[in-house]
């Protein structure tokens, strides 16, 4: 092996162990403080923000501290201060327990969540997205003993099936259906819950009274045995998404057209792909592709003639792919099989349906 060979080589191992290393290593964030006291309303998601440019990489800020053996139990009027451990920051705690006279501790709020658990408790009890051909096989509302077509609490309706008496039952609204972006698959059928319910009288035709209500409860809702997940832990550690398949959004809840900051998304990957509760994605935006015309200027594709459109198709020389665009970051918070919800936590452009998702690299991840 020529010395020229060996050297590149040395410079390619170099790299490779920098990169790998970096890529391991906190970035703390200009003008952080060097302590900082939990207030009521704290997240964890929020606290990393004020000392890391990525925030999401709290585990790694706080986990390894064995004065915070569980990085979830932070409690508000706790104090924490920023050292650094073989080189690495980390966060101490120092608890703030304050006692009556007669020395009794009196109890505190409780500890601080990952997020703000207020933005997503709704999607995690109401929102699901099933097989259709699931859906299908539940019974329906048909009607109420109230002769108004919507149903609120305290109502009674009436469902084509025979139920087990006492048995508590959630009601959905069907909503839209999701496609793959390429393939056209069908991922699933959105349902939203409206109301909950207690069978009261079994039969052919069975009484359900109204428990909750949600929104208004109409003929042709759907009705399924309460579903489990609805009490699932609504603690997440995050961690960095790397599914190795192109992954993208197809939804924003609320059905509107942009998303931003703490809005909630649809991903067309779920469990049957890998994703996990807790995953972080980067969300960005495709670079367009500018043509070259024959005066040699560019042309961005909003001022293309039909010429251009064209020629953008069969002249590779002449067109140049602009890099894609960093809009921000979100964390998974519910999976389905097919598909999965996801909480925008940080955006620096408004978040579209069909911006597409990757890894998070620490030199993209922000917050405020």
């Amino acid at each position: 092996m020529d010395l020229t060979m060996k050297r590149l080589l040395l410079l390619v191992f170099l790299s490779l162990n920098f990169f790998g290393a970096n890529a391991d290593t906190l970035t703390l964030k200009a003008g952080h403080p060097d302590t900082y006291v939990v207030k009521k309303g704290d997240t964890l998601w929020d606290i990393s923000g004020y000392f890391l440019n990525d925030p999401w990489r709290w585990p790694k800020l706080w986990g390894v501290n064995p004065q915070i053996a569980n990085p979830h139990l932070i409690y508000p009027g706790d104090r924490l201060t920023l050292v650094f451990i073989d080189g690495q920051p980390r966060l101490v705690v120092k608890q703030h327990i304050q006692k009556s006279p007669e020395g009794r501790v009196i109890s505190k709020d409780g500890p601080i969540p990952a997020v703000d658990l207020a933005l997503i408790r709704p999607y995690l009890v109401q929102n699901r997205v099933v097989d259709p051909a699931w859906l299908l096989e539940l019974p329906i509302v048909m009607s109420g003993e109230s002769p108004s077509i919507h149903h609120v609490v305290d109502d009674v309706v009436y469902v084509n099936a025979q139920l087990e008496q006492g048995l508590k039952v959630a009601i959905y609204q069907t909503g839209r259906e999701f496609f793959a972006p390429n393939s056209g698959e069908l991922l699933g059928q959105e349902i939203i819950l409206a109301s909950s319910g207690r069978v009261i009288e079994s039969g052919v035709v069975s009484k359900v009274e109204l428990l909750s209500s949600l929104r208004e409860t109409k003929g042709g809702f759907h009705v399924a045995p309460v579903e489990d997940e609805a009490l699932m832990s609504a603690y997440f550690i995050p961690k960095a998404a790397d599914l190795g398949v192109s992954t993208s959004i197809v939804g924003i809840t609320g059905n509107i057209r942009e998303a931003g900051k703490l809005d909630v998304v649809y991903l067309d990957r779920g469990a049957n792909d890998g994703v996990e509760t807790g995953h972080v994605f980067s969300m960005y935006r495709d670079g367009e592709n500018i043509i070259i015309d024959n005066e040699g200027n560019p042309v961005r594709p909003i001022d293309r003639s039909s010429y251009d459109k064209v020629l953008a198709n069969f002249s590779d020389d002449t067109v140049y792919k602009m890099p894609d665009i960093f809009h921000g970051n979100l964390m998974v918070f519910k999976v389905f099989d097919k598909t999965s919800l996801g909480l925008i936590m940080f955006n620096e452009h408004p978040v579209r349906v069909g911006d597409k998702l990757t890894k998070p690299d620490p030199l993209t991840i922000k917050g405020e």
